[in-house]
């Protein structure tokens, strides 16, 4: 089968969003460790376990949330409970499972960072864009989420 080539201004849109997403996520990751000690990852760990009821969660289902694979959030959530921020413990329904907890502490440094990274959100991201581009951004970025997985874009 032959490669369906991109077009030039293809690669110029390819080459943008690479650019685009890998300056953002630097800068946040950047900040983010320079105000709350917290990689991106770790904070949005800390993100995902708030939202929870009891603010616990089966690890598969946070890797599931994440888009991050079990072996690399396991290493992520080994440091963060070394650190105090989240604690771990065996599913008592079914033995296999493992569950994620947000400690108090984990919840105090949220918290704390939030404020910083949503200014960091703001200026990196959103005080860049006009209104149309946030809704243009906010429309077509659903698609490519779920591309990750396999499904074919719309």
């Amino acid at each position: 089968m032959e490669p369906r080539w991109l077009s030039e201004a293809d690669q110029v849109v390819w080459r943008e969003y690479l650019r685009a997403t890998l300056t953002v996520r630097e800068a946040l990751e950047r900040e983010l460790l320079n105000e709350a000690g917290l990689s991106l990852n770790e904070y949005e760990v800390l993100v995902v376990l708030s939202e929870q009821p009891d603010r616990r969660i089966r690890m598969s289902t946070l890797a599931e949330e994440l888009v991050n694979s079990r072996s690399r959030l396991s290493h992520t959530i080994g440091r963060m409970e070394k650190r105090g921020l989240v604690d771990r413990e065996s599913c008592t329904k079914d033995g296999r499972g493992v569950y994620c907890g947000l400690t108090d502490e984990g919840y105090e440094v949220l918290v704390a960072a939030a404020p910083h990274h949503v200014e960091s959100v703001r200026r990196h991201i959103f005080d860049r864009l006009t209104p149309e581009d946030i809704a243009a951004l906010g429309a077509v970025l659903p698609k490519l989420g779920t591309s990750y997985d396999g499904a074919e874009g719309s």
